[in-house]
């Protein structure tokens, strides 16, 4: 079974994901910033193949967290999306350009995230 990790300082957001995910057929994991994700990740290892990250969270934010994991010849395969409320284009470009697979803006819904799922080439272990 895929693994997704989600990170985000928002328990209710970590929820709400959580919840969409499992629907979709994934098994999650959670952080609640950049430091406990790497933590998580060395547990997880390999088992993980999506991470879904805040930009905006203490210690350390979902953008280093990006950079961190992009210089990681281990996390090559790995997708990362940011899930954030940051707007601004030359935000979205530079995740991107950092190595981020998608880009979805809060607040955003179940069908958004499964269409940003589905151009990263992950499908929906079950169609929901």
């Amino acid at each position: 079974m895929s693994k997704a990790l989600i990170v985000d300082d928002s328990k209710t957001i970590r929820m709400i994901i959580r919840r969409i995910l499992v629907e979709l057929g994934y098994e999650t994991c959670e952080a609640g910033n950049g430091i406990e994700a790497l933590k998580v990740l060395e547990t997880e290892g390999a088992a993980v193949t999506l991470v879904l990250a805040d930009w905006n969270m203490p210690e350390m934010n979902g953008f280093e967290l990006l950079k961190q994991l992009r210089q990681d010849p281990q996390y090559d395969s790995m997708k990362i999306m940011m899930v954030t409320t940051e707007t601004e284009i030359g935000q979205m470009a530079s995740a991107l350009e950092a190595g981020a697979n998608e880009y979805v803006m809060k607040p955003f819904t179940k069908d958004i995230l499964m269409e940003k799922l589905e151009l990263v080439g992950i499908t929906p272990l079950t169609r929901v």
